[in-house]
């Protein structure tokens, strides 16, 4: 039995979002898998009844506190030990669910991802990654988008293996090519950080351990024709997924509609996984909808199918 915890006081629309949401994903779910929802128990029955759906199609564990937007992470989960969030990250570190996932605050989930869960040994820094649409319909994952601002090049050239895991595990792509995201295409193009890094993942390339292709201008992220995961640090990713959820917003306004574009909206992405940790989580958006915590879950119960944790373990030891 896979059991998929949920965070459903999570998110600037919670509970009602992720509880609808979560009576969604029931119907993409088979009988071997479970949602475990923890937060207000008896709210959670109410809207529950509201959907019109059995409490008995889920487990719910009842908590008595939420950590907000404006929490101190560390010191909520010193102070709020019994809300959604904390309980959900103990139940996950002691195996009693498989997955964790929740659109509440980036900081707070980072912290049980770090300190609960903690990061696999070997990994300098954890990261969190997205995929984007292509042209092609192929996928692109870019890593990292938020999580490291800054990164030194053996955090980069970690990421490149991090990544080339992930992508082969989840995604599905087989010897996924890895690029770094530069100013152009040259090995001598960029700063200092890129131009080691480079040096490090061509050794990396020659020990193969992953297949790394070189650099990738922006231009030809969206095209899948250089590469299947784009490594680049937090900074520049975010500045990316920002800017490409930017354009989404203006081509939804102009009624620009496309397999491309809906490919981009977030509430088919659902969430963004955590890599590099002892255990499946996966973070969703602040302001995601139900359809987004429908997909948030059906990411998560991929991510713990796929076996990608094991995997990365594997390769760091």
């Amino acid at each position: 039995m896979i059991r998929i915890g949920l965070d459903a006081m999570g998110g600037d629309f919670a509970p009602e979002v992720a509880v609808k949401g979560a009576v969604m994903a029931l119907d993409s779910l088979d009988d071997n898998s479970r949602i475990v929802l923890f937060g207000d128990a008896e709210a959670i029955r109410v809207l529950l009844a509201k959907e019109g759906c059995a409490e008995e199609r889920f487990d719910i564990v009842a908590t008595s506190q939420v950590v907000g937007m404006g929490d101190h992470p560390v010191r909520a989960f010193q102070q709020k030990c019994d809300s959604s969030i904390v309980v959900g990250f103990h139940h996950h570190a002691e195996g009693k669910i498989d997955g964790f996932a929740s659109a509440g605050s980036t900081g707070a989930m980072m912290v049980g991802s770090t300190q609960i869960v903690r990061v696999v040994d070997g990994v300098i820094r954890p990261a969190i990654s997205t995929v984007v649409p292509t042209v092609t319909g192929a996928p692109v994952m870019i890593l990292d988008v938020g999580l490291n601002v800054d990164c030194k090049p053996d955090v980069l050239e970690q990421y490149a293996l991090i990544g080339s895991i992930y992508a082969e595990s989840v995604l599905g792509v087989s010897k996924p090519r890895v690029a770094l995201l530069n100013i152009g295409a040259e090995p001598s193009k960029g700063n200092l950080q890129t131009k080691a890094a480079y040096e490090l993942m061509q050794m990396g390339n020659e020990s193969g351990l992953y297949n790394f292709v070189g650099n990738i201008e922006p231009s030809h992220i969206f095209t899948s024709k250089v590469a299947d995961v784009v490594v680049c640090d937090g900074f520049v990713g975010n500045t990316v997924l920002k800017l490409t959820e930017g354009l989404f917003a203006i081509n939804a306004k102009l009624g620009t509609t496309n397999r491309f574009w809906e490919g981009v909206n977030y509430e088919h992405i659902g969430g963004t996984p955590v890599l590099g940790i002892n255990a499946p989580v996966v973070i969703g958006h602040g302001k995601s909808t139900a359809e987004a915590v429908k997909s948030m879950i059906l990411a998560t119960k991929r991510t713990i199918e796929s076996g990608m944790v094991e995997s990365l373990k594997t390769a760091f030891k």
